[in-house]
Formats: C-alpha cells, sequence, structure tokens
C-alpha cells in the first residue's frame, strides 16, 4: 500500500484524514466538506486552525488517490470500498 505524508496536514485532524484515505472511515463534517471539494462548506465548517491549513488539505488531496475524493458520491463510494485497504484486498 502507498504511504501518504499526513504530517502537514494539522494534528487534531491527521488521524481522521489517515482513517479515511485508508479505510474508507467517513470522518467529521469538515473533512467531509474538504473531501468533497466544498470550499465554502470546509471554510464555514474549518476551526481556527484548519482555516490557516486549507492550503495544506489542496495539496495533500492534489497527491491522494484521485477516487478518495473531489465529490459527496466518490466519498461515499470510497467509504463502501473501504479505502485503500478495502481496495487492496479486492
Amino acid at each position: 500500500m502507498r504511504e501518504f505524508n499526513y504530517d502537514n496536514l494539522p494534528g487534531h485532524c491527521r488521524g481522521g484524514m489517515r482513517d479515511y484515505v485508508e479505510c474508507g472511515i467517513i470522518p467529521g463534517s469538515f473533512l467531509q466538506a474538504v473531501i468533497c471539494n466544498d470550499l465554502v462548506l470546509a471554510f464555514g465548517k474549518a476551526d481556527d486552525i484548519n482555516t490557516i491549513y486549507m492550503k495544506s488539505y489542496a495539496e495533500f488531496l492534489y497527491n491522494a488517490p484521485m477516487g478518495c475524493w473531489g465529490s459527496e458520491p466518490k466519498m461515499l463510494k470510497w467509504h463502501e470500498a473501504g479505502g485503500l485497504r478495502g481496495i487492496m484486498n479486492k
């Protein structure tokens, strides 16, 4: 399985993003908005720290698997597949 660097994301959101990318576990509402590519909603849900890190989220997703982000249907499909682990085990 390909390794992804979560270090540029804020510490309190790394686990949620890791669980989503690797296992398909849907995270909280802020990360859902980021994953679904909803900029306005993401800023509306962001705490002060996440507001500062929005560019880091964009850079992370740019290097993440294309199928895991971009819209709600893609997020749900990624969840149903079980993330990278689910896809790799098929």
